[in-house]
C-alpha cells in the first residue's frame, strides 16, 4: 500500500478557467478536465504539486491561478 505524503506541507493555489475550449486540442481538453474545470469561470483548489504545475504549464493561456491562504 501506498504510503500517502503529508498534504499540509504544499501550499495552494486556485485555479480558474477563463476562456473556452472551443478550437483546441484533444490533450488541451484533457488537461483542463484533467484539473477539474468544466466550463468558464469553474474553479478548484489543488496543492501546488509539481505534477498539477506542469499541468497547468500546458494551458496556462486558458487559466487564471491564485495562491491561496491556509
Amino acid at each position: 500500500m501506498a504510503v500517502k505524503e503529508n498534504s499540509a506541507a504544499y501550499p495552494r493555489i486556485k485555479i480558474k478557467l477563463k476562456k473556452s475550449l472551443a478550437g483546441r486540442t484533444q490533450k488541451q481538453r484533457a488537461v483542463v478536465k484533467g484539473l477539474g474545470l468544466r466550463r468558464i469561470d469553474s474553479e478548484v483548489i489543488r496543492e501546488k504539486r509539481p505534477e498539477i504545475l506542469g499541468m497547468v504549464k500546458k494551458v496556462y493561456f486558458l487559466l487564471q491561478v491564485t495562491d491561496v491562504e491556509n
